[in-house]
């Protein structure tokens, strides 16, 4: 059993929060505020109004509309993750201000976003340009944050040996990424991947129909389309919608995310082939296609081996494992007093705002943001509870993982703001249902970050250590303590960190509901931030959502990444 678990342990030194935490929030509160002073200034422009179509035959349309706009925010995501997440591993001064700044993403809210970015936008932009614009970065708000704790995550736990490896190899920067950091993370950011997407069906609706202030912004789209419907409480518009997102969520499956899965197996750390591994009959087809060699010899292996050369050519080799710690110039140092400068004055600005804020906002604010921790919690118990031994089966297992994956991606990308009326009006007679429902809601947002990470965790367990532990007679419980947990843990922190995150955004649309012409809302700072952002109230906006950001990154800096240390100390495979 000692041998087991010391696999998974190594000593990092421990490096403590310090001042950037708060100089990342206020940062973040001063954009806020200047965000919000520019888009009530702006609030008088006309929005685009789009009637949206109930009819079948307008759906095809309104599909190709939204999964042009989740591409696009999953490559912005994609190219975010992984110059973000590279800067933050291996910089160990931009590390303390790039982490705690994640931690503030992360948690911001994503219809929080709407006026600083829709109105800000459209003072300087045509408004469709700057509706589509910001759809775009609001999508990306629910994609990009677990892709970028993963890759982080994955970068920190790289094994010493490869480390060495690499160095003695002298791979330059781009080599090193190409030949070990990417294999590496590649199942982590593939299911991520998969993720992002399933939170970017997630919020497509608020993403497509928006109110701020006397302004209605929409966009033809499926997320408009299944929003419409919800609204007007067209059941059968709603059960078009669902199934058409159904489809498309089930060919993605097939002929995208499953051969990803297949063709990554090959980078599992491990001594041992597994006896199941993934398999995908279209990427089976396509590796066996005649015109898919042709591209790889003819096309492909050209442009990497050319890319590969030039970029050797131009960077020289170098050690990569050490963190960089370069002493800044004069520019950061004149950088850093005009940025003091413009923190102060945005400081009082923002303390006079608040100062102006009465009372009993204040206390809606407060007593906002313990009903909602409190939800928080109980839906990530709950979660933890199922996602861990399903997505350790789902991982560990591809026999299962065959016909449970399609499943999970069917459940975790529709989206529950669809399906939610619909619940709401069920439970609305029993005793406490709105704060039941709110609590099914923020867990329908919540457990697939978790699931995801976990089954990650558990596809990248290495075979020969799954050997070694049945050789030994480790069995049950004895076998979870001594191999599984401690393979998990890095992941389960992860998916916490991102689920909390998720419960919290969650929280939004799960406390201030619109059906049939109606709004119900129940106490808690979610729904706060929706009334604030449908009155146009920008200073209670600012507060509630800080308020918010401030209690998501304490939560964090004090529970989520002392566990993210520890995962970093004592779980590492090598």
């Amino acid at each position: 059993m000692a041998s087991i678990q010391t696999i998974f342990q190594t000593n990092v030194p421990q490096r403590r929060a310090t001042l950037a935490d708060g100089v990342v929030l206020l940062s973040l509160a001063v954009v806020f505020y200047a965000g919000l002073t520019l888009a009530a200034n702006f609030t008088h422009a006309q929005a685009p109004v789009e009637q949206i179509s109930l009819a079948p035959g307008a759906i095809p349309l309104y599909t190709l509309f939204s999964v042009t706009r989740m591409l696009a925010a999953y490559i912005l995501s994609t190219l975010f993750t992984l110059i973000y997440g590279r800067m933050a591993a291996y910089n160990r001064r931009a590390e303390r201000i790039m982490m705690p700044l994640l931690d503030v993403l992360q948690s911001v809210p994503i219809l929080s976003f709407l006026p600083v970015v829709l109105l800000s936008l459209s003072a300087v932009m045509p408004q469709r340009a700057a509706a589509e614009l910001a759809s775009i970065v609001l999508i990306f708000t629910s994609q990009a944050w677990n892709m970028t704790f993963a890759w982080y995550q994955s970068l920190t736990t790289i094994p010493k040996e490869l480390r060495e490896a690499s160095a003695i190899f002298r791979l330059n920067r781009w080599m090193n990424f190409k030949s070990l950091e990417l294999p590496f993370a590649a199942i982590s950011l593939i299911w991520n991947s998969m993720m992002s997407w399933a939170g970017g069906w997630f919020f497509l609706m608020a993403a497509e129909i928006f109110t701020v202030g006397q302004e209605s912004f929409r966009l033809p789209g499926l997320g408009a389309y299944l929003q419409a419907a919800a609204f007007q409480g067209n059941l059968k518009a709603l059960a078009w919608g669902l199934g058409t997102l159904i489809v498309v969520i089930v060919i993605m499956d097939q002929w995208i995310w499953r051969p990803l899965l297949a063709w990554a197996d090959r980078f599992k750390i491990e001594m041992a082939e597994s006896d199941n591994p993934p398999t995908s009959w279209f990427y089976d087809l396509a590796h066996n296609a005649r015109i898919v060699r042709w591209f790889e010899n003819r096309i492909a292996a050209p442009l990497f081996e050319w890319i590969d050369l030039t970029l050797i050519r131009r960077y020289p080799m170098e050690d990569v494992i050490g963190g960089s710690d370069e002493k800044p110039g004069a520019g950061f140092y004149l950088s850093a007093v005009l940025g003091a400068g413009l923190l102060i004055y945005g400081a009082y600005r923002l303390g006079t705002t608040f100062f102006l804020l009465p009372l009993n906002e204040w206390f809606l604010i407060l007593s906002g943001v313990f009903a909602t921790m409190l939800r928080v919690f109980i839906s990530l118990a709950i979660a933890m509870l199922w996602t861990i031994p399903v997505g350790y089966a789902i991982g560990s297992n591809p026999r299962v993982a065959s016909w449970l994956q399609p499943i999970v991606q069917v459940v975790a990308s529709l989206p529950a703001t669809a399906l939610f009326p619909i619940l709401v009006a069920a439970l609305a007679s029993l005793y406490g249902g709105l704060n039941l429902s709110a609590v099914l809601l923020m867990l329908m947002g919540t457990q697939w970050y978790l699931l995801f990470n976990i089954i990650a965790g558990a596809a990248a367990i290495p075979q020969d250590l799954k050997y070694t532990s049945s050789l030994l007679g480790i069995r049950g419980w004895e076998r979870w303590r001594t191999l599984i947990l401690p393979a998990l843990f890095p992941f389960i922190v992860t998916g916490s960190i991102t689920a909390s995150g998720g419960a919290w955004n969650a929280s939004i649309v799960a406390e201030y509901i619109q059906f049939g012409g109606k709004t119900l809302s129940v106490t808690g700072i979610g729904a706060v931030i929706a009334s604030a952002t449908a009155s146009g109230n920008y200073a209670l906006l600012l507060a509630s959502t800080l308020s918010m950001i401030l209690t998501v990154v304490l939560i964090n800096r004090l529970l989520w990444r002392r566990l993210y240390r520890l995962a970093g100390e004592r779980f590492k495979m090598e």
